[in-house]
């Protein structure tokens, strides 16, 4: 988002669960187009809490995953927030191979993509 569209709308990237690292081949295959996840550490919906991101400050949750649709979802009990859900292939346990693992991950990423523009139109900054 923050490549496609700058800095000017504020973005967190959120998951069910706390994973940690982030998936090498996603590291991969995203430098390939020039967004930098080597530093990027996922957290939970409840650790964004947990650290003083205020739920009810944003306005769009993404989910990626049914799972993540139905904790967004439960989120909206209690804050207005608008949910999309956008279903994005796992690439992870595709592929046999190295090159056959990165085509998958190269697939989501621009799934991924293909939603940013469907949804807000083509990308605002210089990629």
């Amino acid at each position: 988002m923050k490549k496609f569209y700058g800095t000017g709308t504020y973005v967190q990237s959120v998951g069910v669960k706390n994973d940690l690292e982030i998936d090498g081949f996603c590291v991969a295959v995203c430098q390939e187009i020039d967004v930098e996840l080597s530093r990027h550490r996922s957290r939970s919906f409840d650790e964004m809490e947990q650290w003083g991101d205020d739920l009810s400050s944003f306005d769009l949750v993404i989910a990626l995953s049914p799972a993540s649709q139905r904790r967004a979802l439960e989120l909206t009990r209690f804050f207005h927030l608008d949910v999309e859900y956008w279903p994005i292939m796992d690439p992870s346990g595709l592929g046999e191979t190295r090159e056959a693992k990165l085509d998958s991950y190269r697939q989501t990423r621009d799934q991924i993509i293909q939603q940013l523009t469907a949804r807000w139109g083509e990308a605002t900054e210089i990629l």
